[in-house]
């Protein structure tokens, strides 16, 4: 890619990445097996001249899911990895937590809520040179999502559950995180958010460090 091409991040993102590089050390063996797994399947499709098409489901589509499609796209751009469209959705809707929009946001995406309904539409930014991404609770069947030929990544274990073929799609993933939701309330909430914001941004990043080798 030239560096015309290549995506500029918004600088909080920019620095996140930079420091999460050094940590991959510290993602648990058992867990790079599975997201290299998913690397696998992102050469794959590169060799073949598709784009890739990625899904993050968890139950609600509420945290997990929203933060893992986010990181991964921010992701792909830190690397320069062209043709990833990343997406999420869940067997059921709520919204978009503000729990999860608040930690984003202190890690460096710009996101700003387009409405104010029980399920917001959310327009995120994360670099000065890509369009803009829209963030709000759906089923991962919902057409604003690839119908086909997509890989499912299930960041829970009850959507891993409820979703033992994913309609649609031509790779299944199971790489479940601890919902930051059991923190809600308590005075340990927002490092729990940013904890596995980061987490998650991490291992996103691992994925695409693969891909860019």
């Amino acid at each position: 890619m030239t560096a015309a091409q290549k995506k500029i991040l918004l600088p909080g993102l920019q620095l996140f990445f930079d420091k999460a590089a050094l940590n991959f050390s510290e993602i648990p063996v058992e867990r790079k097996l599975v997201l290299e797994e998913i690397g696998a399947y992102i050469r794959t499709k590169n060799k073949a001249q598709q784009k890739v098409q990625l899904t993050f489901i968890c139950t609600h589509n509420s945290r997990r899911s929203h933060i893992s499609q986010l990181m991964a796209q921010a992701a792909a751009a830190y690397y320069g990895v062209d043709h990833v469209f990343c997406y999420s959705g869940g067997t059921e809707v709520t919204a978009f937590n503000e729990n999860a929009v608040h930690a984003l946001q202190e890690i460096g995406f710009e996101i700003l809520a387009k409405d104010y309904n029980s399920n917001p539409f959310y327009e995120v930014a994360f670099a000065n040179n890509a369009g803009k991404l829209m963030a709000f609770s759906k089923l991962y069947t919902h057409e604003a999502n690839p119908q086909r030929e997509y890989g499912a990544v299930l960041t829970c274990s009850s959507a891993d559950a409820s979703c033992p073929i994913v309609q649609g799609a031509d790779g299944r993933f199971k790489l479940p995180y601890e919902d930051p939701k059991l923190s809600d309330g308590t005075p340990q909430q927002n490092e729990v958010y940013l904890e596995r914001s980061r987490q998650i941004g991490t291992e996103m990043l691992y994925i695409f460090s693969l891909i860019s080798k």
